[in-house]
């Protein structure tokens, strides 16, 4: 892998900077958030170049042995990364004779985004065209490679450094999230890219690494550093106490649509302010009217087999007995093989109803006002 120094203006961060330009200064003063799931991510990413590497006959040193969070899960998603690259080479092999493929390269697209760098995880070039692949091990968002800012920026940065050779004409950016059965793959022409380049990307990260422009609320505060404390991302959220509640009675359905466009992110606002005024009271920090108190927690054995033998010399079995969870038994059994055994005995019940946007990819469910309409047809 990589070092672990960061530009400024990351092409990973660069939804966040590109929506609201002041925020990469302002949030440069807070930590980087070292998670559980950040930490998952670079070992999965580890293997995926190992495996990757040794698919194409590179001499390269297994990571495993250093791993925190190598399962079988992580095994299977490396392999399938590595799989899914080395058959998109193959396809680029038969309109390409030599292609090229970097692994982990430093894309350079400083052109655009001062000091702006970033690494990727891999390129394939080939004559007149590049592919950009990006692998991500998270399974909690979902992300798409159409118009994706990040993925934009590596393709700015292999254009600048494999131009020369191939004369691209067309760039494809794919995400590969094998965790969330996700492959999306976004393709734009090398004058649509720089046409976004030179008048989205680089008139907006000038302002942003200047600390200047116009702070602006929105989706992606939930992934800035300095989401607890930002003014205007509260004073975006406080807007809905405009709405009185208690008059009238009921709320008109126009106040309700418009209540409903932001709750999520009111709430998502919400929990991250009581996230930060806990860290800051665990620190010794007093908020008038409130106070730090121990929170429920449950009953657990100080030690399960002296428990379990405990029990059993009182003539009792302390062990239940049932059938492993679908992801254990994928876990256990492999993927195919999982297929091959139980596909016909698994089934997905109905996921429970929610509303939300337009926007939203999934179909719309049948409603009792449609089930209705068709009993009165």
């Amino acid at each position: 892998m990589p070092g672990t120094k960061h530009a400024v203006l990351s092409p990973s961060s660069s939804h966040i900077w590109l929506a609201c330009p002041p925020s990469a200064r302002f949030a440069s003063g807070f930590p980087d958030e070292d998670s559980q799931f950040a930490r998952q991510g670079t070992e999965a990413h580890s293997l995926c170049q190992h495996k990757l590497e040794t698919a194409l006959g590179r001499e390269t040193a297994d990571p495993v042995p250093g791993m925190e969070f190598h399962d079988q899960e992580m095994e299977e998603a490396s392999s399938d990364y590595a799989l899914f690259v080395t058959e998109a080479l193959a396809e680029m092999r038969g309109r390409c004779p030599d292609p090229q493929v970097l692994i982990e390269q430093k894309l350079d697209f400083s052109r655009w985004v001062p000091e702006g760098f970033g690494y990727g995880d891999c390129i394939i070039a080939g004559d007149g065209e590049a592919r950009v692949i990006d692998f991500k091990y998270g399974l909690g968002v979902l992300v798409e490679a159409d118009r994706n800012t990040q993925m934009m920026c590596y393709a700015l940065g292999a254009l600048e450094l494999l131009d020369p050779l191939y004369d691209m004409k067309r760039i494809s950016m794919t995400i590969f999230q094998p965790r969330r059965e996700n492959v999306s793959t976004f393709s734009m022409s090398r004058e649509e890219l720089l046409d976004w380049a030179d008048n989205v990307l680089a008139p907006a990260a000038a302002l942003a690494f200047e600390g200047k422009g116009d702070y602006r609320a929105g989706d992606h505060c939930r992934f800035c550093r300095a989401r607890s404390v930002c003014r205007a991302r509260a004073e975006h959220n406080l807007e809905m106490a405009r709405y009185d509640f208690r008059m009238p009675d009921s709320l008109e359905d126009p106040e309700i649509e418009a209540i409903l466009a932001r709750v999520d992110e009111f709430i998502a606002w919400a929990g991250d302010i009581k996230d930060h005024a806990l860290s800051e009271a665990l620190k010794g920090k007093a908020y008038s009217g409130f106070k730090v108190v121990e929170g429920r927690s449950v009953r657990r054995y100080t030690d399960e087999g002296k428990a379990a033998d405990a029990v059993s010399d009182a003539g009792f079995d302390p062990y239940e007995r049932k059938i492993l969870g679908i992801t254990a038994m994928s876990s256990l059994l492999g993927k195919k093989k999982f297929e091959e055994i139980l596909g016909p005995l698994v089934y997905k019940a109905p996921g429970k109803p929610a509303l939300v946007p337009e926007s939203d990819r999934r179909p719309a469910m049948e409603t009792a006002r449609e089930d209705f309409k068709v009993m009165e047809e």
